[in-house]
């Protein structure tokens, strides 16, 4: 784990924050290099898939032009909801490192362990709590200002 891929990470959801977009930052490392970097951009496309964690899978597939990304990581700001946990065990992502804990839809160990359940096909280690502080005061000061 290198804390500078969380940082850009960070990078990308302060992206997202600074575009009224939910701050949640995502980046795909391979071989010790980034491959990918996405936020999210649900309300500029409206697209109810377009979370950073899918934006990036869908850039690393591109740019490696395969769906498959054995042997990368993931660092995210945001433990990843159902959605995205399902993409990156599809997309066959070998670790996550993922900065908040969501208690309410979190799919690596708060509500559900989609990332390493047995009856699918592949699982992704994982690690959490990551600049826990940094990603959780994204994301609590972001939705802090919409209650405004």
């Amino acid at each position: 784990m290198e804390i500078k891929f969380m940082k850009q990470a960070i990078r990308q959801a302060l992206i997202a924050k600074d575009k009224d977009e939910v701050p949640v930052g995502a980046v795909i490392v391979l071989d010790g290099k980034v491959i990918a970097r996405a936020h999210n951009t649900m309300e500029k496309t409206q697209l109810a898939t377009a979370h950073a964690e899918i934006n990036a899978i869908n850039k690393a597939c591109k740019k490696l032009k395969s769906w498959r990304l054995n042997g990368a990581e993931m660092y995210v700001t945001v433990e990843p909801c159902p959605m995205c946990a399902g993409a990156i065990v599809n997309a066959r992502i070998s670790k996550v490192y993922f900065g908040a804990y969501e208690q309410k839809s979190g799919c690596a160990e708060s509500k559900y362990s989609v990332l390493t359940d047995s009856g699918l096909n592949h699982k992704t280690d994982f690690e959490g709590g990551i600049e826990l502080e940094t990603c959780s005061n994204l994301l609590k000061s972001y939705f802090k200002s919409k209650r405004k």
